[in-house]
Formats: structure tokens, sequence, C-alpha cells
């Protein structure tokens, strides 16, 4: 099959190859899917399990990419809640051959159907941002209605579809960002927008949760507007500082199905939308990696057209 692959970590984006590359095979509780559309994180390049596997041990030459949307075409042994045939959207294993590929070996688990009428580029961009800003919100943050929540990167992938899930729950949204994404962000729903370069972060005042993906400077002013019984969660790294009276919560996005299929029902029936960006062929993968880091939707690997 054609895939991308990587074999050099110090190489960057100019080592990502177009070549022939074996087929996956399904091991127990594994699905085969014909990839028809593969998202990837711009910084993916960078993490150890693209380079090793659970053992720390060297896979490369490897595939990068872990969103994908596409068509199974085989079950594993012990496989079950899914059929040869069906379309899904889901997760790759971060530490074995990802989505950029013409097929990809996944857990069962870690994917979810993909309702008709939702395109596969779509639900290629949606997993990571989706399934994060979820977590971030309701299983870290436990956000509820009436709450207040401070959304960082409110145009960005996790940041856009959290506005939208905040809103959703009863929650009044505060956005920032740069002066250009204000527009996208209260269109998507925020109440308030902060403009990171020329308004005083501290000005917002006390907010019940933070969501964080900037880090640094940010991260730690973001801290200390936590009120009392509230929650900082950050997708950033580790927090510098800890909110006076609050809690702090620092988390790696997990597959799950059951959340997947609640995004997809939502973008479906017209609830939730999700950013996509320039759309480019499996050929044009690095141009993809560079659009990645420059915003504007997600970028987006169409591998199969039909």
């Amino acid at each position: 099959m054609k895939a991308i692959i990587v074999k050099d970590p110090a190489a960057g984006i100019e080592g990502l190859t177009l070549t022939d590359h074996p087929a996956p095979r399904a091991a127990t509780n594994d699905v085969i899917v014909r990839v028809h559309a593969a998202g990837f994180t711009s910084g993916e390049l960078e993490w150890p399990g693209t380079w090793t596997d659970r053992a720390g041990r060297d896979r490369t030459p490897s595939v990068p990419g872990h969103e994908l949307s596409g068509v199974v075409t085989e079950l594993g042994y012990g496989t079950t809640g899914l059929t040869v045939g069906q379309r899904v959207f889901g997760l790759a294993d971060w530490t074995r051959d990802g989505s950029l590929a013409e097929f990809t070996a996944v857990e069962a688990r870690n994917l979810a159907p993909l309702p008709s009428g939702v395109e596969h580029a779509v639900g290629a961009a949606l997993p990571v941002s989706g399934l994060t800003a979820w977590q971030a919100l309701f299983d870290h943050g436990r956000l509820q209605a009436g709450q207040t929540a401070l959304i960082h990167g409110a145009a960005g992938g996790v940041g856009s579809i959290a506005v939208q899930l905040a809103k959703r729950a009863g929650a009044t949204v505060i956005g920032t960002g740069r002066a250009h994404h204000r527009e996208v962000a209260i269109d998507l729903g925020a109440d308030v927008f902060v403009d990171l370069e020329t308004d005083r972060l501290e000005d917002v005042g006390e907010v019940d949760l933070v969501l964080d993906v900037f880090g640094e400077e940010i991260g730690v002013k973001s801290a200390g507007l936590v009120r009392a019984g509230g929650t900082l969660v950050t997708i950033a790294a580790p927090p510098e500082f800890e909110p006076r009276y609050g809690r702090s919560v620092f988390f790696v996005v997990e597959p799950d199905r059951a959340q997947l299929t609640q995004l997809a029902a939502l973008v479906r029936e017209g609830s939730l939308r999700v950013l996509v960006g320039s759309r480019h062929s499996l050929e044009e993968a690095p141009k993809a990696f560079s659009a990645g880091r420059q915003g504007g939707g997600k970028p987006i690997v169409v591998v199969d057209q039909s």
C-alpha cells in the first residue's frame, strides 16, 4: 500500500516520504480500515510514540497521523461492535502505525460509527479536538450549567469545539485568541472575547473553569482567575502554579467510543461545527503539516476520494 513514513527524528517535516509500505494485519480486537481521510497533530513528529513502541523499542519506519475516517475492510479475532463495510472514525494508537496510509489497523474500541451525511474530512478532523474538548470540560472540569468557562484558543481546533460544547451545556463562555480570531469565536458562541495581545487577561475576573491550551505565562495568569472550587484544565504541560483555592488537571486525550458517538450525533444534527481547513492528497502530506502550524482550521489529508 501507499503510505507516508518517517525514519529520522532529526529530519522534521522534510523526513516525510511517500512510499510503498507493508499493509497492516489485524491483531486481536483490531479492525483494518481503508482510510478515506486522515488528520494529524503538527507536533507529533516530536512525540516519543512516533519513533518507539510501548516497550521503548525503535519502530521506524513508522507511519504518522492518528485521526482517521474510513470504511472497515477486515475484522480481527474478537472484534465486536463493528462490521465490514461500516463507515467509522476515531483515533489510531499513539505507538503504532497511523492514518497517513491507504490502510491502517486500529483497535475497534477506538472507533465509532460515522453517521451518513457526515463527510470523511469532518470525521478525520473531529477525534482529537472533539475528545479533548469533551474530556476537558466534563470529565476533568466538571462544567455545569450556570458556570463561567474561560477557553483559550477559542478559534483553534480544541477551543472552537470547547466553546460550542460549553455554551450548549449552559455555561457563560469567555474565549481568547488574537484579534483576527474574534469573529470566529463569537460566531461559535463565545459571550466575550479577550484579545491576548492587547487586553488584560486579569480583567476577566473569576471563572469556574479554565481550559488552557497554551501554558507558560498564560497558564500562570489563568491559575489566578480560578475561583474557589474551580478547575484549571490544561493540555499544554503540567501547570507551574496551582489555583489558590481550586485544583488543576493536566491530561492527554484518550479514545472513547461513547464520546465520539455523541460528538458525531451533534455534528449530524447541526449542533456542532468542525473547522476543517485545507485539504491535501497523500503526496502533499508535508505541505499539510506546514499548514497545520499556521491555523485556519484543521488541515486534512484526503487519502481515498471515493
